[in-house]
């Protein structure tokens, strides 16, 4: 069996759940779901990021211990992750034994190597980020907001040679135009990389930092929280070990990690580790509001486990899939979710699958007739079919959905135009009528499958009511291959009540 092998970034544990952590982790289920209908073999990893300063203040703040703290913390992203029906196949956490002691053997190696070396070191630091700074990285003389408060500092620590790898990384990117996605944000990471690398910083003196995994050649010191957090992708996919599955096949980030955490920092990790590089990167972009960044201070923020709470999971999942265009920016809005929720979900959709299933019970006792499906919607189903496939090969999503919703309207289109109703009152045209509503229940059918990884309940409601029960079905069933002829379906059922 072919298999699938996706990572997301890990959540840092210094806060709770928000939108981006919910778009990425919806995102990567979506993939997952699909490429597990086209029968592969899927392996789905996400998780926390448990190491750090910040979580370390954190932890203090509340009088707790680290450790404490990240139980808590992890607890909160395994609920929400759980709400929104997010189908991964493990839950890291970055203080588990097997991660220490892999990336303490990775850390050993490049000491080994001679990549590693340790001197003392003036420069700024930005407590918000974890990392040091440079004067290069000011923009008018400014340190950017999203370094926070930056101080200067002088003390000794290890330094990995990053800049030994510039070369190679520039080259590897022209020879992998495909490696990035979407192409522009490649285009952003080779420019960032005309400026020189500084070799990285790897290690806090324990007098400053605690919680941290203890570097092997030197106890007196532990590791930067993104050198061990980067790590993960491969220790918790088994590297090392038999059951290894490195590389991904994708890792999908957020804009705001790829320069330089996994556009520079992890991709010369793994090259001087002797390791692959992911087959390809995918980097989304963000959610703002009023075409301003999100943040609670301003009163611009979105709750999605509340908006789930109101609307259910599968509602939120189809606004951010519809909405954003993947590895762009894009604004929420309450008032065109609740749009969305009346319209697309419950006018279209949830109003096709009743008045469908509810005039076969009214018009052929609840059995799906034997009949040829009209030619008409056959041609739209097939040609909806490769559309499909070819937009979600390419993660290009909403337009999927744009070409599913388009066939759901076309069916709706096709009830008006057929009007069930009168052909019932005419006993010759009951082969009409028998054609008409095999070919609503079978588009009924197609588009359960198709809208399944995004809609994950709702699709199961719907094959329940088609007679089919609540099991999940394969792309290769959309072409007629589970004929509906002679089924007893089940009791139509609002999908998206009015609220």
């Amino acid at each position: 069996m072919e298999t699938f092998f996706l990572t997301t970034a890990i959540d840092y544990v210094n806060g709770r759940p928000h939108l981006g952590h919910a778009y990425e982790k919806i995102l990567a289920d979506v993939i997952a779901r699909y490429q597990r209908s086209l029968k592969k073999d899927v392996f789905f990893l996400t998780g926390v990021d448990e190491h750090g300063q910040k979580v370390q203040q954190s932890a203090r703040a509340q009088g707790v211990s680290p450790a404490s703290f990240c139980d808590e913390m992890s607890g909160y992203f395994r609920d929400a992750w759980r709400t929104l029906n997010i189908t991964h196949d493990r839950f890291v956490r970055t203080t588990e034994v097997s991660h220490k002691d892999a990336v303490r053997a990775s850390l050993q190696k490049l000491h080994d190597k001679g990549e590693i070396y340790f001197q003392e070191h003036t420069g700024f630091y930005s407590l918000r980020q974890e990392q040091f700074v440079t004067e290069k990285d000011r923009v008018d003389g400014q340190w950017p907001e999203i370094y926070g408060d930056v101080v200067e500092t002088k003390e000794p620590n290890y330094f990995f040679k990053l800049s030994k790898y510039q070369g190679w990384l520039i080259s590897f990117l022209n020879d992998n135009p495909d490696f990035i996605y979407p192409s522009f944000r490649r285009n952003e990471l080779l420019s960032a990389l005309e400026k020189p690398l500084n070799d990285l910083c790897i290690s806090r003196p324990k007098s400053r930092l605690e919680w941290g995994i203890p570097l092997p050649f030197d106890d007196g010191y532990v590791t930067y929280v993104w050198f061990d957090a980067l790590l993960n992708y491969a220790t918790f996919a088994g590297w090392g070990t038999e059951q290894n599955s490195w590389p991904a096949d994708l890792q999908i980030i957020g804009k705001d990690i790829l320069i330089p955490a996994h556009g520079v920092y992890w991709t010369i990790m793994l090259h001087a580790l002797d390791l692959p590089l992911p087959r390809k990167m995918l980097v989304h972009g963000w959610w703002q509001m009023d075409g301003e960044k999100m943040s609670k201070s301003t009163g611009k923020s979105v709750d999605p486990l509340a908006l789930v709470t109101q609307y259910g999971a599968d509602a939120f999942r189809y606004y951010v899939m519809r909405e954003m265009v993947v590895g762009q920016d894009a604004d929420f809005s309450v008032e065109q979710f609740e749009q969305r929720y009346k319209s697309d979900l419950g006018n279209d959709l949830g109003n096709l699958v009743n008045r469908s299933i509810s005039m076969a019970h009214r018009y052929c006792g609840g059995i799906v007739p034997d009949a040829p499906i009209h030619s008409d919607i056959a041609v739209q189903i097939q040609s909806t079919l490769a559309e499909y496939r070819e937009k979600m090969d390419r993660y290009e999503i909403h337009q999927a959905l744009e070409r599913v919703w388009r066939l759901t309207r076309r069916a709706n289109q096709f009830v008006e135009e057929q009007a069930p109703w009168k052909l019932a009152k005419d006993s010759s045209q009951s082969a009409k009528l028998a054609q008409v509503l095999a070919t609503l229940l079978e588009t009924v059918r197609v588009l359960a499958i198709l809208a399944a990884p995004i809609l994950p309940d709702t699709t199961a409601k719907i094959n329940v009511q088609l007679g089919l029960g609540a099991a999940s079905f394969n792309m290769d069933q959309v072409e007629g291959a589970a004929s509906l002829a002679g089924t007893s379906l089940g009791q139509p059922e609002p999908l998206f009540p009015r609220l």
